[in-house]
């Protein structure tokens, strides 16, 4: 048996001591990402959603009814996110536990159970990467690079981190097909579940198909891995559409969401990878024309029925709440947005990556790369690729760049093993330096104490997150009547999470007319605002003093009723709740 196939069970065991050791330093520290959901909004509506399922609420029935205009609206998540967190909470409650406490349960179960399966994932992968044993530096730059993106927190229920999972396993199981024939099929699940989770990682699982279907092309004994690959693809994707997809709206085609766009674009690709992979003749001309036809088929199902979902994802979206909204929200800046104004989180983000990226060209002008290198090497520029368009890619392509990094790590100490000496001591040190992420983190908040610049409004930005975000910030807001309330977007669903209430406004691109609702009231005259209270029967306005998305309201329209209220004007149809005047949330009651 090679290297590769290996050691698993010591893989599982570093993977496992890693997470209970992340464990506990949260619990020591009282699970901060608990005790302050900072501008954590997926993860508190995730939560929200689970408690609408538990309590009755339809299995195909996404609607959010208690935030936007009044009927609420379609959410574009998966219930297969929604079903873990249920059934975990579902077995707390059959043990007795208080729903607080089954809820708290499955917050921390769920991220810590993606945690460790996920450093396990990418310790699998590094081996095949590296073909030798690279156990040590993988585990720990691992466990480094997924703790410092947070979304393996406590809490952090949301969907980055069951993807980012599922991609690295398919990614894992694309480079043991050789060596074991279940992965190709299990390779191709792993795909399609991540794209019926959420359309982030379409360019991710088209790289994989791409990648499965340039191997069949270039070689015919990989016939076996492009028919699992493509067979496991358009499989699962079949279970997903029947399963989390009401019949009557099978016809139904939605760009953001898993619905029949992405069910058909799945199952002509996928079958018709395992299709032309069984009777396609064993020459390389035909396997190309194969292909090339399939992809014709597939472009020409796209450009012909679903032409609307060629457009740009945000092309319709309101210009307003582009501004207000889109263009404040830190994972989706492009990189040089985040290079100007963070470059903490750009050098956070993209400095590890960019240094794997080099790693891998230097072995590619030195010796062709093995198959596994290469697998590993175009979903690693893919997601720096995207990375650069939006910086939430840099989650993928941080993990990715594990692999290279790690065997780069374990060359440099097997140099050291067979000839020692101080100059290659200190080469293993800068390795392990400017592997971790955190290095190029304070080597940035260093640089950026000696400029002192100023920082910039961004609602999600971990390190100026938005206020009011701690449980006790909403009591006061939970002990009133339920009725709507007027807050700024990023507040939308703490007010879900933590009262009864009904929220306007919430960061969701759906939510057209809340967002659209709260921007005409926070940006308007008092009078203005009046109107649009009483059209969307507003009962209490919940102002948190500090929050950046206000402020940016407020400085925008000096005259509007958000910046009215920060400077403590009351229109004469709005009464402060004195108990409230001074708390993170300030509450005024529509008289």
């Amino acid at each position: 048996m090679t290297v590769q196939g290996t050691g698993w069970k010591n893989d599982l065991l570093l993977a496992l001591c890693a997470t209970l050791v992340v464990l506990t330093i949260n619990a020591v520290s009282g699970f901060p990402t608990l005790a302050d959901y900072g501008a954590d909004n997926d993860s508190m509506l995730r939560l929200v959603e689970v408690r609408d399922l538990l309590g009755g609420q339809g299995w195909f029935d996404l609607h959010q009814y208690r935030m936007g205009t009044s009927g609420g609206f379609l959410m574009h998540w998966s219930r297969l996110v929604d079903t873990p967190l249920a059934l975990i909470i579902m077995a707390f409650d059959a043990l007795g536990a208080s729903p607080a406490i089954a809820e708290r349960a499955a917050q921390i179960i769920w991220p810590t159970l993606l945690y460790g399966l996920t450093i396990f994932v990418l310790m699998r992968a590094s081996r095949r990467f590296a073909g030798t044993n690279v156990a040590m530096p993988a585990v720990i730059l691992s466990t480094a690079a997924l703790f410092f993106l947070v979304i393996y927190s406590p809490g952090v229920i949301d969907h980055h981190n069951f993807q980012l999972l599922l991609t690295a396993t398919s990614l894992w199981l694309l480079m043991e097909t050789p060596s074991w024939r279940p992965a190709a099929l299990l390779s191709g699940i792993c795909s399609g579940l991540t794209l019926a989770v959420g359309m982030e990682t379409a360019p991710y699982v088209a790289a994989l198909g791409l990648c499965a279907a340039v191997l069949f092309i270039l070689d015919d004994k990989e016939r076996l891995t492009a028919r699992g690959f493509g067979l496991g693809f358009a499989g699962v994707a079949f279970l997903v559409f029947v399963a989390t997809v009401r019949p009557a709206d099978w016809g139904v085609a939605r760009c953001d969401a898993f619905s029949s766009f992405q069910f058909a674009v799945a199952a002509i690709s996928g079958f018709g990878l395992a299709i032309a992979s069984t009777l396609t003749a064993s020459t390389a001309r035909t396997r190309l024309v194969s292909m090339l036809g399939l992809a014709v088929v597939v472009a020409a199902v796209v450009i012909v029925l679903f032409p609307q979902c060629l457009a740009s994802p945000y092309a319709g979206m309101d210009e307003r709440i582009r501004t207000y909204w889109l263009g404040d929200v830190v994972e989706a800046q492009p990189f040089w947005s985040v290079a100007i104004h963070q470059p903490k989180l750009m050098a956070s983000r993209y400095v590890t990556p960019f240094i794997a990226i080099l790693l891998i060209g230097f072995q590619f002008r030195t010796r062709r790369l093995r198959r596994e290198e290469m697998l590993a090497a175009i979903l690693l520029v893919v997601a720096f690729g995207v990375s650069l368009w939006q910086v939430r890619g840099s989650t993928f392509s941080v993990a990715f760049a594990v692999l290279p990094l790690s065997a780069w790590i374990a060359k440099i100490r097997l140099r050291a093993d067979a000839a020692p000496s101080w100059r290659i001591s200190t080469g293993i040190v800068m390795a392990w330096l400017v592997s971790l992420n955190a290095t190029w983190a304070g080597v940035a908040v260093a640089a950026q104490s000696v400029v002192q610049k100023a920082p910039q409004r961004i609602n999600s930005d971990p390190d100026h997150a938005v206020t009011c975000g701690k449980p006790a910030d909403f009591r006061d807001l939970a002990a009133m009547p339920a009725t709507t309330v007027l807050a700024s977007s990023n507040l939308g669903s703490g007010i879900l999470v933590f009262t009864g209430h009904r929220a306007l406004a919430g960061p969701y691109h759906r939510n057209i007319g809340g967002n659209l609702a709260m921007l005409d009231a926070f940006l308007g005259t008092p009078d203005a605002a009046r109107a649009v209270i009483e059209r969307e029967h507003v009962g209490l306005i919940a102002i948190c003093r500090g929050n950046t998305e206000e402020t940016s309201l407020a400085l925008d329209a000096p005259k509007g009723l958000a910046a009215a209220l920060l400077r403590g004007e009351v229109p004469e149809w709005l009464e402060l709740d004195r108990s409230t005047a001074g708390k993170p949330i300030e509450i005024y009651k529509v008289r």
